[in-house]
């Protein structure tokens, strides 16, 4: 055999090497093999009594995520009347805004269909919340009647979990519902005169967040 022979055959046998001591070990499957990535765990299950945290798709005047939000002390607020008609305390619920809407972009949030849905929470929190404004305020009422109600409605550009912008509103007239009610008509019609450009958005939320009473004498439905 030539020398340059003797070493190809050389070289051939030094890269099969690898190869013999791998079969000498055993089968792949008898060890972890570190080309291969590792597959994570399975994340772990949120554990009971953990702080409900709701992902929201993000969108114009979205947010990303919600948590359950304290409510003032139990017994702290009082409701106003003007006849039949509730009014809420305006110290604990003196009505918030949500910072994405501006009269600048009423086309793509509050006037566009369906808006209102990518902002509102889910009934994982607004349930508990519900719970707490009801003892904040001494509501006794059934909670089938009593509505949770935005001060300024999200179709105004009301904050959508901001405890000023939310009250347990009693709804105990005959016949009346948790969605039917004088105030949520007012809603649905000062959104019209907005979008129509027959209202400044900032006029119709302060009415409505001073007095919704007054507003409905002023603007009707």
């Amino acid at each position: 055999m030539t020398p340059d022979r003797s070493a190809r055959r050389a070289r051939r046998l030094a890269a099969l090497a690898p190869v013999a001591a791998l079969a000498a070990c055993g089968s792949p499957s008898s060890g972890p093999n570190p080309s291969v990535p590792s597959v994570p765990p399975a994340p772990t299950a949120v554990t009971a009594g953990a702080a409900p945290v709701a992902t929201l798709p993000v969108g114009p005047g979205s947010r990303d995520g919600y948590t359950v939000r304290a409510q003032p002390a139990p017994g702290s607020c009082h409701y106003r009347w003007v006849g039949p008609d509730p009014l809420p305390d305006p110290t604990c619920t003196p009505g918030a805004t949500n910072p994405a809407v501006s009269p600048t972009d009423l086309a793509s949030t509050i006037c566009r269909s369906g808006w209102t849905a990518s902002v509102r929470p889910p009934y994982s929190i607004t349930h508990p919340e519900k719970v707490g404004s009801a003892a904040a305020y001494g509501y006794t009422g059934p909670f089938s009647t009593g509505e949770y109600d935005h001060l300024v409605p999200l179709e105004l550009g009301g904050d959508p979990d901001d405890p000023a912008n939310l009250w347990l509103e009693p709804n105990d007239r005959p016949g009346a519902t948790s969605t039917t009610n004088t105030k949520d008509a007012l809603e649905h019609h000062l959104r019209a005169l907005v979008c129509a450009g027959r209202l400044p958005l900032r006029e119709a939320q302060r009415a409505i967040a001073a007095d919704w009473v007054a507003a409905l004498q002023r603007y009707g439905t």
